[in-house]
């Protein structure tokens, strides 16, 4: 029986029935790369479903049996992708399985910073009654700036749209956009948007693309949200951006460096909502991501052949 590798310490219920032919190993928590390799060794699976953790060529070349990595999920940035298709392994990604998770949690930080949320609620516990001094943001009206129109994006822009929100966007690969969706370019994004929300894939090119020039081009008082991954940032200048008052709140679901240390400068702040990267993690999509990631491995095993001898 071949063995499938999880770099995490569980799997759906659902998942695993699909798998049931295989072996199923768990890397654990926060599985290292020493950690992944020394799995590999020991097991030489025909696959690995990427939950934490980095898989780059190290890992690869421990496993010689290894003929797909399988993201848990839709990003593949913790994927030597380069690597692997020098190696002639495929790597494919449950696209759309957690999309409404995400969506709803890029909503929930948009709306925590337009509505002072979690300020608003700390001062309550404090004993202190601010109807007569706060103002709010009503987002009726105002314009938001998407950055990726894929599934999360199309499903943040329909309810940003229900909102009675302007959705303008920018994604050179997308088609056949619904009405409510305006594509523009991305100095557009920065220049008319009252809130700017990410939702594209990191990479080389793109990586911290809002930084302090593209901050400084936007409407002052914007709303930053990022629920995609945290290098799309430049964040020593978002905290700058943020405390002149040039950037009114930052809702925060991804980071440069995870797990955020303590000491990390966004902490205590008082205008930046923070979530541990979970926008996709509900019971729903825990389902759908693991029932996509094991699909993902099936339909390879079935048209990639096994290298010879093994």
């Amino acid at each position: 029986m071949s063995t499938v590798i999880v770099t995490g310490a569980d799997l759906a219920p659902q998942a695993l029935d699909l798998l049931a032919r295989h072996d199923i190993v768990y890397a654990g928590k926060t599985p290292t790369e020493e950690d992944l390799v020394a799995l590999c060794r020991a097991h030489d699976p025909v696959a690995i479903i990427v939950r934490y953790g980095k898989v780059g060529a190290a890992v690869m070349d421990a496993a010689p049996s290894l003929r797909v990595i399988s993201k848990h999920g839709s990003g593949t940035d913790t994927i030597d992708k380069a690597a692997a298709a020098e190696r002639g392994i495929a790597v494919v990604a449950a696209a759309g399985a957690n999309a409404a998770a995400v969506a709803e949690q890029a909503l929930a930080l948009l709306l925590a910073c337009a509505k002072s949320v979690v300020a608003l609620d700390a001062r309550m516990h404090a004993g202190h009654w601010d109807k007569a001094t706060h103002k709010s943001l009503e987002l009726g009206g105002r314009t938001v700036g998407l950055v990726g129109l894929g599934a999360i994006g199309l499903r943040f822009a329909r309810m940003a749209d229900a909102l009675g929100m302007r959705v303008i966007g920018f994604d050179p690969f997308a088609k056949n956009l619904p009405a409510y969706v305006q594509p523009v370019d991305l100095e557009t994004i920065w220049r008319e948007s009252d809130a700017i929300s990410l939702h594209c894939p990191l990479t080389e090119e793109n990586r911290g693309m809002l930084g302090a020039s593209t901050l400084a081009a936007c409407r002052r008082g914007v709303i930053v949200v990022n629920t995609a991954r945290g290098g799309l940032i430049d964040e020593a200048a978002l905290l700058a951006a943020v405390r002149s008052g040039q950037v009114a709140a930052a809702g925060l679901d991804s980071f440069a460096v995870e797990p955020m240390v303590a000491g990390h400068p966004f902490q205590g702040e008082r205008n930046f909502v923070l979530s541990p990267h979970i926008g996709g993690v509900t019971g729903d999509a825990y389902v759908n991501m693991g029932v996509g990631a094991a699909r993902n491995v099936l339909e390879v095993l079935a048209r990639v052949p096994a290298a010879a001898g093994a």
